[in-house]
């Protein structure tokens, strides 16, 4: 399993666009880059004299997720001169070590960016899951912190369930036992930004520059504030911004990243005249996944088909972990 954005898009590669017997030229950065530098210097030993003539002007090279568009190429000093950022991407530093990709049929960004996508659209479908620690208060209390961007507690959809270690329904005092009972809590959608005066008459605001346009807070039904509960919320999956971003951060669990990388390759796979050793890749690692590609099905139906599949056992799990809560009058009791 991957743990990083950056390990689930080589897991699409792997299992899915680059077949063993049919992988795109490469070489490697020889000398780390700035981004700004034109001139590229590679390793010619990983280069067949037929590719190196490849690397001519014209020629649309990848590293990392940017391109880069040679002009020229000197093959006794093995150094590319290069116009950088070309077709949407963004011009970056690179490490020695880098791969460099000939003119790749299915670029770094575009992997990354069906990925994104599939994530997004995850949710209403499927959805993640956060505990939050939370402190009962009189009123409302503000899921998250004031400022800008310090949590991402905007992603938080609904409460599934609420507990505290409560028992004293009348005078809300904690027990001492390991025995925890549900608490009934509403979530109120706030406007973004949200202006408070706090306790110590301190005016606070809290605002969101990215994710969903919303400010969360919490109200609480019978019990005294000050005591401390745990709520489970769904939650939105984040689109994740880098390649470094840990799936664990942006919600995604171990069981969604086949869902992912199915509709990404489905996507990057349409409409294209897939060369017939991807085709038969894609085939083979269907039929070990147990959900065979028909004589009748094409290869982005048959990816399709497999990641219903994938979600509709996803949601089974989800159903049977999170039982949806009752709610009356507004308010969220726990099932």
């Amino acid at each position: 399993m991957s743990t990083n954005v950056k390990g689930l898009i080589d897991r699409v590669y792997r299992e899915y666009l680059e077949p063993a017997d049919d992988i795109n030229s490469y070489t490697t950065v020889h000398t780390t880059i700035n981004s700004s530098i034109t001139t590229v210097k590679y390793v010619d030993s990983l280069l067949t004299s037929e590719e190196e003539d490849v690397l001519d002007a014209g020629t649309v090279i990848e590293i990392d997720q940017e391109l880069l568009h040679c002009t020229a190429v000197d093959t006794v000093n093995n150094e590319i001169t290069v116009i950088r950022a070309v077709r949407g991407t963004t011009a970056d530093s690179h490490d020695a070590g880098a791969v460099i990709k000939i003119a790749p049929a299915f670029t770094r960004k575009a992997v990354f960016d069906a990925i994104g996508d599939q994530i997004a659209n995850l949710y209403p479908t499927l959805y993640a899951v956060e505990t939050k620690t939370l402190t009962s208060g009189t009123g409302y209390s503000l899921i998250g912190t004031y400022g800008s961007d310090v949590d991402d507690s905007n992603y938080l959809v609904t409460p599934i369930k609420a507990i505290s270690q409560y028992t004293d329904w009348s005078s809300g005092s904690d027990q001492t036992g390991l025995t925890f009972k549900g608490v009934a809590v509403e979530m109120v959608d706030l406007p973004n930004p949200f202006v408070w005066t706090d306790d110590t008459s301190t005016e606070r605001t809290k605002t969101y520059t990215t994710g969903p346009d919303v400010v969360h807070a919490l109200q609480w039904v019978g019990i005294a504030a000050g005591h401390t509960a745990y709520v489970t919320f769904k939650k939105k999956f984040k689109q994740p911004i880098l390649e470094s971003e840990t799936l664990v951060s942006i919600g995604l669990e171990d069981e969604y990243e086949a869902i992912v990388m199915a509709g990404a390759a489905a996507h990057l796979l349409s409409g294209r005249d897939i060369p017939a050793a991807t085709a038969d890749f894609v085939t083979d690692q269907l039929a070990v996944a147990t959900y065979p590609v028909g004589s009748s099905s094409n290869i982005r139906n048959g990816l399709l088909s497999y990641q219903r599949y994938l979600i509709e056992q996803a949601k089974k799990d989800l159903k049977a972990r999170y039982p949806e809560p009752v709610a009356l009058n507004q308010i969220t009791y726990p099932t």
